[in-house]
C-alpha cells in the first residue's frame, strides 16, 4: 500500500499537472470502485481543481464547488498520467479522469479490488473521513510519545493505526523499528523515554530521507514504480537475506495477508519472534535463536537424498 513517501510524491507530481486545471470527464469502470453516492460523481465534471492534501494515506483532489474527491488506492491501486484519453477496461484500468491536459488512470493489479473512490461534499465531509493520526513529521517529540503510549500495544501495530499515526504503514514501519533498533513486539507502554526518543528520531529520519530519495528518482517524471519493496530497503522485504549491519538473516513475522520483517540481531538482543506458518510446522520446539533454528529446520525439513 502506497505511504506517507509515496503518497507524497504522487501529490507533488499531480500538483504540477492538475492543479488549476479543469476536469472533463471521469469514466468508472470499476463496479466496486466508488463508494459513495451524493453528490453524483458527474457533479465535478467541467470544474477546476483548487488543492491537493494528503490524508492519511488517501489522495484528495479539491474543487472550486467545495467537492472532495478522495482516492484510498489501499494494497494494488496505483495512479498514472497519459498525455491522451484512456477507456477504461474495468479489469485492470478501473477509472479515467480526463483534464483538458491530460489523462489521469487509476488501476488495481490482482483480482482483489479494494481500491476505493469517494466524492465527499464539502470540507467538513474531509475532515470526518480523516482517521485522526498525527502528522509525524510535524508532531513534536512530546506530542509523538503521547499518542504512542496512549494504548498499550505493539510497536508494529501502534506506527501503523491511522487513528495513531498518519501515513505509516506495513513496509516503513519495518524500517523505521529497524533504524531504532527496536522490536516489532515491543509493548508501547514499557517502553522508556530513551526508546521512545530513538524512535521518534527513526520516524522522521525514515521518511524524510523516503521521500527525498523518491523525489530525486521522480523528477519530472509521474511516479510510476510505486511499490513496497525496494532493494534499498534494510529489512522490509528481505527475508532469508543478509541485515546490512550485521549480517544475520533477516527473519519475519507471517500474519493473515501482512508480515513483519526484523533483524534478531539488531532489534530483539538475538531472540527470534514466533512465526505462526514456522511455529506451526516445528510444533512446540520453536528455537529462541537463529543459530537454533537452522539446526532444528535442518533436522525437520531436510529428506534424505534416495539412494542409488
Amino acid at each position: 500500500m502506497p505511504e506517507l513517501p509515496d503518497i507524497t510524491v504522487y501529490r507533488e507530481a499531480l500538483e504540477k499537472r492538475v492543479l488549476g486545471r479543469v476536469l472533463q470527464r471521469i469514466r468508472i469502470a470499476g463496479p466496486f470502485l466508488l463508494r459513495t453516492a451524493t453528490p453524483p460523481i458527474d457533479s465535478v465534471h467541467g470544474h477546476k481543481v483548487t488543492g491537493l492534501r494528503r490524508v492519511g494515506k488517501r489522495i484528495a483532489l479539491g474543487f472550486d464547488n467545495g467537492h472532495w474527491l478522495v482516492f484510498h488506492l489501499m494494497i494494488a491501486g496505483r495512479l498514472h498520467w497519459k498525455s491522451r484519453p484512456v477507456h477504461p477496461d474495468g479489469r485492470r484500468t478501473l477509472a479515467t479522469f480526463e483534464f483538458d491536459n491530460g489523462t489521469l488512470t487509476l488501476t488495481e493489479a490482482g483480482t482483489q479490488k479494494r481500491a476505493s473512490l469517494h466524492l465527499l461534499a464539502d470540507e467538513e465531509d474531509l475532515r470526518r473521513s480523516d482517521p485522526g493520526g498525527i502528522e509525524i513529521l510535524s508532531a513534536t517529540r512530546e506530542q509523538f510519545a503521547a499518542v504512542l503510549t496512549s494504548e498499550n500495544h505493539t510497536l508494529k501495530r501502534a506506527l501503523t493505526d491511522p487513528h495513531l499515526f498518519s501515513g505509516i504503514g506495513n513496509a516503513y514501519s519495518d524500517e523505521i523499528l529497524f533504524h531504532a533498533q527496536l522490536s516489532p513486539v515491543q509493548l508501547t507502554q514499557r517502553m522508556d523515554a530513551e526508546a521512545i526518543s530513538r524512535l521518534f528520531r527513526a520516524v522522521n529520519s525514515t521518511m524524510k530521507e523516503w521521500i527525498d530519495r523518491l523525489s530525486k528518482e521522480t523528477r519530472e517524471k509521474f511516479p510510476e514504480k510505486v511499490t513496497a519493496f525496494r532493494e534499498e530497503m534494510c529489512v522490509h522485504g528481505r527475508y532469508g537475506r543478509p541485515c546490512r549491519k550485521c549480517g544475520a538473516k533477516i527473519q519475519r513475522i507471517r500474519y493473515a495477508s501482512n508480515e513483519t520483517n526484523y533483524c534478531p540481531n539488531c532489534q530483539t538482543g538475538g531472540k527470534l519472534l514466533a512465526d505462526r506458518a514456522l511455529s506451526r510446522l516445528l510444533r512446540e520446539d520453536w528455537p529462541r535463536s537463529l543459530d537454533e533454528m537452522e539446526d532444528r529446520l535442518e533436522s525437520k525439513l531436510l529428506v534424505p537424498a534416495p539412494k542409488p
